[in-house]
Parts: structure tokens; sequence; C-alpha cells
């Protein structure tokens, strides 16, 4: 019975050394990564010994949903089986594959790609892994319009100004809207949606009259020309922009609304032919030969 036991308990000590033969150890990083949301990042995944390409696996997944985020195999990155969420935005450095060296690089950041990852390597009959967690850094959403107040006059044209901060990309622009918020409502002036601007979404007050630069548009600048500025234009102007999940918003306050120089002039053109006219029809009145009253002198008649 003693040889019997000795028997399994060698066994048992072989098979937990022969386990740990087949274990591969994987490195990861330190400590969670940080990135601005929109930036990209590099997940560490690494292996100390060079292992033969001949059957290797790498596999990168979301554990807390199974979604596969990339793969290598066959020799080269299965690119179709990715989730359609990380195609474009997840590769692998593939030069660096031979080198032991699984990082992926993960681009244009988005809320939702916080989380934990891991990193599973198959080589014939080894294996293991690491995970990765992500943080993204959601102060990174910044919107910025004008530090002072804009003045105006009646007539003109005036900008509003609005940009995103570039660490967002345009893809992850999912919404911006300009809105009229004083006076308790809110009023639609110009709405950007889907990648394109709705000029049917502005309110009849403002439509026909509002738009974006549309060429300054992939600068993340979304600034609004507003013209033939009106005295009800007068007011509090706020910009949001969602992204990501996350929203931020500006607001340009436009004010002083007066008249223009050109107006100026012509009111005082307008004023002084005024004048000249009622000038002019009291010469002509005072002129008459039959309105003696205006003429100054005596008179004498011829019996």
């Amino acid at each position: 019975a003693i040889i019997f036991y000795n028997i399994a308990v060698f066994f048992l000590y072989f098979d937990q050394i022969n386990t740990a033969l087949m274990r591969l150890t994987v490195h990861g990083p330190p400590g969670p990564l940080v990135a601005p949301l929109g930036s990209s990042v590099v997940l560490p995944c690494y292996v100390d010994e060079l292992l033969s390409v001949e059957g290797l696996e790498v596999e990168w997944r979301r554990p807390d949903s199974e979604t596969l985020v990339h793969l290598y195999q066959d020799g080269e990155s299965q690119t179709e089986a990715q989730q359609q969420d990380y195609q474009d935005r997840a590769h692998f450095f593939t030069e660096e594959i031979q080198h032991g060296n699984f990082s992926l690089r993960l681009d244009n950041l988005r809320a939702e790609d916080e989380g934990r990852y891991t990193c599973t390597v198959y080589s014939q009959q080894e294996s293991g892994e690491t995970v990765v967690q992500i943080n993204i850094d959601v102060e990174r959403l910044l919107v910025s319009g004008s530090s002072r107040s804009i003045s105006a006059s009646v007539g003109e044209d005036v900008t509003l100004n609005c940009s995103v901060d570039s660490h967002i990309t345009l893809a992850d622009i999912e919404e911006v809207s300009w809105k009229k918020t004083d006076e308790d409502e809110e009023i639609m002036v110009l709405l950007f949606q889907d990648q394109v601007d709705l000029p049917e979404a502005s309110d009849e007050q403002y439509r026909d009259r509002v738009e974006f630069f549309t060429a300054e548009i992939p600068k993340l600048n979304f600034s609004l020309r507003l013209k033939s500025v009106r005295t009800e234009d007068k007011g509090v102007y706020m910009c949001e922009v969602f992204a990501g999940g996350l929203s931020a918003n500006a607001t340009v306050v436009l004010e002083r609304l007066g008249f223009s120089v050109l107006h100026i002039m012509v009111l005082i053109l307008c004023v002084s032919a005024s004048g000249s006219a009622l000038l002019l029809c009291c010469l002509i009145y005072c002129r008459s030969p039959y309105k003696g009253m205006c003429k100054t002198g005596t008179y004498s008649y011829q019996l």
C-alpha cells in the first residue's frame, strides 16, 4: 500500500511539473493604462523566449463579453474574425510577433473601450495569458467657445465660435447642436448629426440664416455663422457636443446689438432729406403771392 501511495504522489508531482512546463509566462503592463478619449493606446503583451510561428495563435478578448478584439492565426492577422467595433481600430505589430511581442494598438478610443482585455498565447502545447486594464480619461472631452461676449450690428453677419478638443476624431462625434438658451427656453439654431449638418432642423426664425463652416468641420471646428443679425437674436447660445457616450458644451453671448454705420448714415440722410423737404415747402409757401404775411416791409396801394 505504501508503494502504491508513493507512486501516486510521484505521478501527482510529475503532472504538476509537466503542467507548469506547459504554461507560458506572458507579460503585460505593471498597472492600468490611462488614455484620453479619441487617442491611441498600446496594450503590452509579450513573452521572454522566442516562439515558433508555426502553430502560434494569439487572441485578444474582452473577458466580460468574450468579444474577440483581434486574432493572430496561421501566420497572419485574421481581421475578418474581429468584432465589427474593433475592425480598423485594433492592430498587431506584425513584424514584432516573431520576436515574441504580441502587443496590440487600439486607435480612436471610445468610452465603451474602458475595461479589461486578455491576451492569450497558444504555442503548440503551451499557453499563457495576461490581463490589461484600460481606463479612459473622460476629462479629455473639451469644448471651447468665445471667452468674451460678441457684439454685432443689425444686418451684419456674426461668427459664434465652438471647437472640440483635438484628441477627439470626427468619427467619434455623434452630435453637435447649437441652441439659443435664454429666457427659460431652448430654440434649435443648427444641428450636426450622423456626420451631416441638418439645416431643416433649425427653428423657423433661424432657417436660411445659419450655417457651419463646412471646410472646418474635419478640424472639429463647429463654429456657426449667423447671417443678417436681428435685434431679437440677442442672447445666450450653447454649443453642445456628444461623443463616445459623453457630452460637453460651451456658451457664447451675443449682446449689444445696434445699428451699423451704414444704417446710421442712411438714417441721417433720411432725416436730412426730410428736413430739406420741409424747408423747401416753407420757402415755396412763403414765396406764394397769396401769402403776404411772409413778406416784410410796407405795402403801397394806388387809388
